[in-house]
């Protein structure tokens, strides 16, 4: 009997013992961070970069040199990659919230599985694009935008900004200082900096912290109390960065480090987009394309100084963030927990700066589909190795899994649906390595709109026509959802200057890329042979959603609202209620992330 005792006890001891062991894990997700990072050695970033964290990360960790985002733009990013799920396999294709979806609904989100597997799950900014805070142990600070810049009226982008891109707005159209404050001289004590969180005008002092910064103080706490904790109970830590999104407001200091005259322009070649095929079939007033157009114009057709003074506050963004992320890695490194816990740098997809004549995420190239990826695994991870296979974001949540032994099954029930990446364990134990369980190439989706709506049942299969990007390690690889490709040489022609898709000495290489990609998606059905649109109404029906979505983001922020409400009380001949339309919104706002979806004003519609 005192041998099964004795037995009993040493077993628990080993358990005890191997649940000390499992790692912590700190993920810290920027947004809009391109390639110009140098925290990725080796790689094609802006040369005159300034981002000593990152590269410090980077030589402790893996860097992988060719990581994408699945699909370039904000919410579906963070959708997939914090689930796991390809937007083609959820249908969850682009500004829909996650967990309405039938599919991501039943699966469980990255962070809700640490927590059920035992894990403190503490987060705070922007992660999910659509917050959720119950998917958290804790959740602290809302995503927020700011600073922002407040006339004492509403939210609008910097004075100093010329037109006509100032007109673009607060957020995508502005840049500055933080010591130029706006409308200083008005008179108004409203006027000024403000935070972004859309749901209230909280005025922003010179003393005070940006967001960024207030995330990373939190983090940095939270780590030094994590560290003083005498259970062994391990962490989940996620921070997400706003900057460099826009609006690119950060210090002076920041600013100063890039001069104007000093800055080297990345590189373009003009004509660029004349062998694409993406202008051809968007829209002019596309943003990508429109926010060119109106950043050359309001610099009077001066490309080369346009391009200057928009890269000048995007890498002034970059390095603000880089402290931030310093700051929360040095909290770890600077604790016993260093030698426990991971550390994931990640951002949700890149920028075009200019190139194709584009600017801003959302385009099936190099630059707004790449992103940087840097995992510090102790114990595992290769420091100061780079891996050169292509991953990609859907490979993040696999990974984490894997490196803390945690249950595979992260569906909820039926419904769900199981984990579409995997584990890049193998390039972290051996970078050079050239096997793994995943594809050859990374893939990216761009959203040409919800196919499905008004469909039967038999074509759902459209979910999957939109357009893809498919990266290999020497070739990017473009099908459009009407068939045109585009074909682009890494090994000779790494900035995609030279569409190869029309030669015939490339025809091999082209099917054997397509057949990869349609592999990874099912094969890709026309629009004019497969489906019939939905009927038309002889008589249009207003579109009250599109009316309130000015920018044409997707959602529809507090600011639109009260704009609309203003200009609809003003033609009815009524007194416009600020506070009162403020109510309006909050009601129609039914998760109260500071935003409005299509689904959520219907909704308060019926």
């Amino acid at each position: 009997m005192r041998r099964i005792l004795q037995l009993i006890f040493m077993g628990a001891l080993v358990c005890a013992a191997v649940a000390k062991q499992q790692p912590n894990v700190v993920l810290i997700v920027c947004d809009d961070l391109n390639d110009y990072i140098t925290g990725i050695p080796g790689g094609s970033g802006h040369p005159q970069a300034i981002a000593p964290n990152m590269e410090k990360l980077a030589k402790s960790g893996v860097a992988f040199r060719r990581a994408y985002s699945n699909e370039p733009v904000c919410a579906p990013s963070r959708s997939s990659f914090l689930t796991g799920i390809y937007p083609h396999t959820s249908g969850n294709l682009f500004w829909s919230k996650w967990f309405q979806n039938p599919v991501l609904k039943n699966s469980r989100s990255l962070m809700d599985h640490f927590k059920q597997n035992g894990y403190h799950v503490a987060g705070s900014g922007k992660l999910m694009h659509h917050g959720k805070p119950d998917e958290w142990s804790e959740f602290k600070y809302k995503a927020d935008y700011g600073p922002m810049v407040y006339d004492g009226e509403k939210r609008v982008a910097h004075p100093s900004v010329p037109k006509p891109f100032w007109d673009i707005g607060a957020v995508d159209g502005s840049w500055g200082a933080l010591e130029d404050v706006p409308y200083a001289d008005d008179g108004n004590p409203e006027s000024g900096w403000i935070y972004g969180d859309w749901s209230k005008l909280t005025p922003m002092g010179s003393g005070d912290p940006t967001p960024d910064e207030r995330n990373a103080a939190w983090a940095a706490g939270k780590i030094n109390q994590f560290a003083k904790q005498k259970n062994d109970k391990p962490f989940f830590l996620g921070v997400g960065f706003i900057r460099p999104h826009t609006p690119l407001h950060v210090s002076q200091k920041y600013y100063d480090m890039y001069p104007l005259d000093e800055l080297e322009l990345p590189p373009i070649k003009p004509h660029d987009a004349d062998d694409t095929h993406y202008r051809e079939i968007f829209n002019p007033n596309q943003k990508g394309l429109r926010y060119y157009r109106m950043l050359v114009e309001s610099f009077n057709g001066d490309e080369e100084k346009a391009i200057k003074v928009f890269t000048q506050a995007y890498l002034a963004c970059v390095t603000a963030v880089d402290e931030c992320i310093g700051q929360v890695v040095d909290a770890i490194d600077n604790s016993p927990l260093k030698d426990n816990t991971i550390i994931v740098v990640t951002s949700d997809h890149g920028w075009q700066m200019g190139q194709k004549e584009y600017l801003f995420k959302n385009s099936p190239w190099e630059e707004s589909c790449r992103i940087p990826f840097v995992v510090r695994a102790p114990g595992v991870a290769k420091a100061g190795a780079i891996a050169e296979h292509p991953v990609s974001l859907i490979d993040l949540y696999p990974t984490l899994v894997d490196l803390c032994g945690l249950e595979k099954e992260t569906r909820k029930n039926n419904d769900g649906a199981k984990l579409d990446g995997h584990s890049v364990r193998p390039f972290l134990e051996n970078p050079t390595s050239g096997t793994w369980d995943g594809p050859e190439g990374a893939l990216s989706m761009i959203y040409i709109g919800d196919l499905n709506k008004g469909y039967s049942a038999e074509e759902k299969n459209e979910v999957k026509n939109q357009h893809w990007s498919y990266r290999t390690e020497r070739w990017r690889y473009i099908r459009y959802n009407d068939g045109v490709e585009e074909l682009y040489d890494h090994e000779s022609d790494p900035r995609e200057w030279t569409n190869l898709a029309n030669s015939p000495e490339h025809a091999a290489i082209k099917k054997q890329l397509n057949k990869q990609m349609s592999g990874m998606i099912g094969p890709m059905k026309k629009t004019s042979t497969t489906a019939k649109a939905p009927p038309v109404s002889s008589k249009k029906k207003w579109d009250w959603f599109g009316t309130l979505d000015t920018n044409k983001d997707g959602v529809v922020a507090e600011g639109e609202w009260l704009t609309w409400s203003k200009k609809s009380a003003v033609k009815k001949g009524q007194t416009f209620n600020e506070e009162q339309s403020k109510k309006q919104f909050a009601r129609r706002d039914a998760n109260d992330d500071g935003s409005m979806s299509r689904e959520e004003l219907e909704a308060s519609q019926k």
